[in-house]
């Protein structure tokens, strides 16, 4: 693929590999994960399902988020990004869940947090790994870089990237 990015059908490949299910646990993105993910035909075998939640309320009531961890450290934060992955993994009981949380512009940033800020987890059975990103462009290239993070980010784990 060009740029080494991975594509919907490597993520899903590489979780068939290691008999994973998948969820997704979006913010910013709005379910574009979701939607690419099941874009590619036979993606029932692996995913889940996949929740869209936008509003900090919503990360408490699907995805256990503590309301302590969205008061300390924001909506847009690893904390954040971690509780979301690994509360998607017990909401949906799956091996694998990807979170995103960001700013996609093109207003709410802030000099602590710019737009462009996007913070991704993958909770697997082993491990939640994170990762910040500052992508650059508008709304649309922000979110579509998001996407092929979260992917890159999955595949890696799917893969044995994971840290016992």
């Amino acid at each position: 693929m060009p740029g080494g990015e991975v594509d919907a059908a490597a993520v899903l490949d590489a979780c068939r590999a290691r008999g994973w299910r998948l969820a997704t646990a979006e913010s910013c993105t709005g379910g574009l994960i979701a939607a690419r993910l099941t874009d590619v035909a036979g993606a029932s075998d692996v995913v889940e399902g996949g929740v869209v939640v936008y509003a900090d309320a919503q990360k408490i009531r699907w995805l256990r988020v503590p309301a302590e961890v969205l008061a300390r450290d924001g909506a847009v934060s690893e904390a954040t990004a971690r509780a979301m992955a690994e509360g998607g993994r017990e909401t949906f009981g799956v091996d694998v869940t990807v979170a995103v949380t960001g700013i996609a512009g093109p207003g709410g940033g802030s000099a602590e947090k710019p737009v462009g800020l996007v913070h991704l987890a993958v909770a697997t059975p082993k491990v939640t790994t994170h990762r910040r990103a500052l992508f650059a462009g508008d709304r649309r290239a922000i979110r579509e870089a998001t996407v092929d993070a979260a992917f890159a980010l999955v595949a890696s784990a799917a893969g044995g990237g994971e840290v016992a």
